[in-house]
């Protein structure tokens, strides 16, 4: 199970590179930019990730997930007005989610935890977030996609270099490691 902490670790640690080397591709006017009103700037996507992180995480083993200050709908206003804001959200975030996932033993994944009264293990907390965050960080992926255009620098195996990729993996010997390791 400690193996699961350190893998589930690993996939957050991803996926939060994603979100940080897309920033670095964008411009500030991009970080802000909606494609309608309905639609959320990938300013307003860090807000809401930073106040899902607080307040699943803050004391999250012995209080409700979902805490009584958290204001989610305001976390939908773009209110956000600069790079360095959003930045200091983004991680503070996820310092608060890895202080508590660094906290954690393998005896605590069977513990029933709370988000908005409805119990789960801290494995499913886990993996409720493993599911959420990386959905999130994928609409930040593709806005900033778009507007890069051909500018954009892929963040994973480029088009047309799947060929390449797989001979270089398949050149070694069989191997067990998280697929974390080389990046």
């Amino acid at each position: 199970m400690n193996a699961y902490l350190e893998s589930a670790r690993k996939q957050f640690e991803y996926y939060k590179q994603l979100g940080e080397k897309t920033f670095d591709q964008l411009s500030d006017e991009v970080l802000f930019w909606k494609y309608n009103p309905e639609s959320n700037s990938i300013a307003t996507i860090v807000k809401h990730l930073w106040g899902n992180m607080l307040s699943r995480w803050t004391e999250f083993l012995t209080t409700d997930g979902e805490k009584e200050w958290r204001q989610r709908d305001a976390e939908f206003e773009n209110d956000i007005s600069t790079r360095e804001e959003m930045m200091q959200k983004w991680n503070e975030g996820w310092a608060c989610f890895f202080n508590a996932l660094d906290d954690l033993h393998e005896k605590d994944l069977d513990r029933v935890i709370y988000i908005r009264n409805m119990g789960h293990t801290v494995m499913e907390a886990i993996n409720r977030q493993l599911a959420h965050y990386p959905y999130h960080i994928g609409q930040i992926v593709f806005i900033g996609k778009m507007a890069q255009d051909e500018a954009w620098t892929s963040l994973s195996i480029p088009k047309g270099r799947s060929g390449n990729y797989n001979a270089e993996k398949f050149s070694k010997p069989k191997q067990r490691k998280h697929f974390t390791d080389d990046l």
